[in-house]
C-alpha cells in the first residue's frame, strides 16, 4: 500500500481556507487524480477493514484450548438466539466470556492509542509524542496502585475506577498548570512530563511503603499492559467512548494540518488555536484514560503506528486518522494474541511484546523516512 504522488509530496504543502473555513490542499479537489486517490483509499480503507474483521476472528481462535472455526460460529449462533446445537459451556465460556471481550478490547484500545498519538504528535509538533505524554497514564497507575495496595476505595470502584479516577485527577493538575502559561505545544510537553514525573514518584513511594512481594508482582503486570482483565462491561464502555473520541478527532482534521504547521499558520488560516487544542487534549485524555483503565499502560502503539501510517498514505489528517485506527486495532490484535501464545502455558503482559516489536519497527521507519 502505497500513497499517491499527491499525498507522498506532501499535499499539504500549500494550505488555504475555503468559503467555508474548512482547510484544503491546494489542487486538491478539481483534478482527476484526486478522483482516482480517492476511490484509492476507499478501496484501501475498506481492504483494511476487511483485515481488522479477519484478524479479530482469527485471534478469538488463538490461545492455548484450540477453538475451531465451527465451534466459533456455534458459540456466535448460539448467543445471537440462532438455531444451533450449543457446546459445551466451558467451552462456551472460553470464546464468550474471555477470548472475545479480550480481542475487542485490543482493537479498540489499539484505535485508541494510535489515533491519540497521531493527534498529539499534531498539536505538539513532536515526532515523539505518543498516548502517555500528558502524564495521564502516570496517574492511572497511581489510582490503580492506591486501590490495589492501600484499599483506597477499593469497594466502591475497583482497579479500574481506580484508575480511571487517577487518569482523570492527572489531567486536572495538567490543566490547572496551563491555565495561566498557556497551551503551546512547548508548554503541555514540558507540563506533561512534570505531572508524570510526580505520579510515577507517588506510584514508586505507595509501592515501596505498603506493597508486599505477591502485590508488588501483581502491581508490576498491571502496569505493563494486559488485555485478561477485559470483560464485556468494560468492552462496552470502551465501544462507546472509542468511537466519540475517533469522530471528534476526525472532524478536527482540518485544524489538526494546521497546527501541525505551528500556532502562527493554523491562526492565519482563521483557526482557533487555544480553542482547538484543549478540545483536542481532552479527546486525547479521554481515550487515554478509558484505555489505561481497562488494561493498564501499553506503550509504543500511539508512537510507531501513526509514523508507519503516515509514510504509507500521507500526512493529511482526514486520511491519516481512519487509517491509523485500523492499523492500530490490528496491530495490537495481533500482538496480544502473540503474548497469549509465545511462552505459553504462560502468558507475557502485551506491553512487553509492543515494545520489543515497536524498537525495530520505529528504527525501520526513521530509517526509510532518512531520519536514520
Amino acid at each position: 500500500m502505497s500513497a499517491d504522488p499527491e499525498v507522498r509530496a506532501g499535499a499539504v504543502d500549500l494550505l488555504l481556507p475555503t468559503a467555508r473555513g474548512r482547510v484544503v490542499a491546494e489542487g486538491s479537489v478539481t483534478t482527476p487524480r484526486s478522483d482516482r486517490s480517492t476511490a484509492t483509499r476507499t478501496v484501501l480503507f475498506l481492504l483494511a477493514a476487511l483485515a481488522l474483521a479477519g484478524s479479530v476472528t482469527a485471534a478469538v481462535r488463538i490461545g492455548t484450548a484450540d477453538v475451531g472455526w465451527t465451534d466459533l460460529v456455534r458459540v456466535l449462533g448460539t448467543h445471537l438466539g440462532l438455531d444451533v446445537e450449543p457446546l459445551p459451556p466451558l467451552v462456551d465460556s472460553l470464546v464468550w466470556d474471555l477470548r472475545l471481550p479480550r480481542v475487542l478490547m485490543a482493537a479498540l484500545v489499539g484505535a485508541s492509542l494510535a489515533v491519540c498519538g497521531t493527534v498529539l504528535q499534531a498539536v505538539t509538533r513532536n515526532a515523539l509524542a505518543d498516548p502517555y505524554l500528558l502524564g495521564v497514564s502516570s496517574g492511572a497507575s497511581t489510582g490503580a496502585v492506591a486501590v490495589i495496595v492501600l484499599g483506597v476505595g477499593a469497594s466502591a470502584l475497583g482497579v479500574t475506577g481506580g484508575a480511571l479516577a487517577g487518569a482523570l485527577l492527572s489531567f486536572g493538575l495538567l490543566l490547572a498548570l496551563l491555565r495561566r502559561t498557556g497551551l503551546d505545544s512547548v508548554r503541555i510537553v514540558l507540563t506533561g512530563v512534570v505531572v508524570g514525573q510526580l505520579f510515577t514518584a507517588l506510584t514508586s513511594l505507595v509501592l515501596m511503603a505498603s506493597a508486599d512481594a505477591d502485590t508488588t508482582r501483581a502491581v508490576t503486570h498491571w502496569l505493563l499492559g494486559s488485555m485478561a482483565p477485559a470483560r464485556w462491561n468494560t468492552v462496552a464502555v470502551c465501544a462507546i467512548v472509542t468511537p466519540l473520541g475517533l469522530l471528534a478527532a476526525w472532524l478536527c482534521s482540518n485544524a489538526l494540518d494546521g497546527l501541525a504547521f505551528g500556532t502562527d499558520t493554523a491562526a492565519s488560516l482563521g483557526i482557533g488555536v487555544r480553542r482547538t487544542r484543549m478540545l483536542l487534549l481532552v479527546v486525547t485524555a479521554t481515550l487515554t484514560a478509558v484505555a489505561v483503565a481497562t488494561v493498564g499502560a501499553i506503550g509504543f502503539v500511539g508512537l510507531i503506528v501513526p509514523h508507519g501510517v503516515r509514510f504509507l498514505v500521507g500526512p493529511l489528517h482526514r486520511v491519516l486518522l481512519p487509517y491509523a485506527a485500523l492499523a492500530g486495532a490490528v496491530f495490537l490484535v495481533w500482538t496480544d494474541a502473540l503474548a497469549r501464545i509465545a511462552f505459553a502455558p504462560r502468558e507475557v503482559p502485551v506491553g512487553v511484546i509492543t515494545a520489543l516489536l515497536g524498537v525495530p519497527l520505529f528504527l525501520l521507519v526513521l530509517r526509510k523516512r532518512g531520519e536514520l
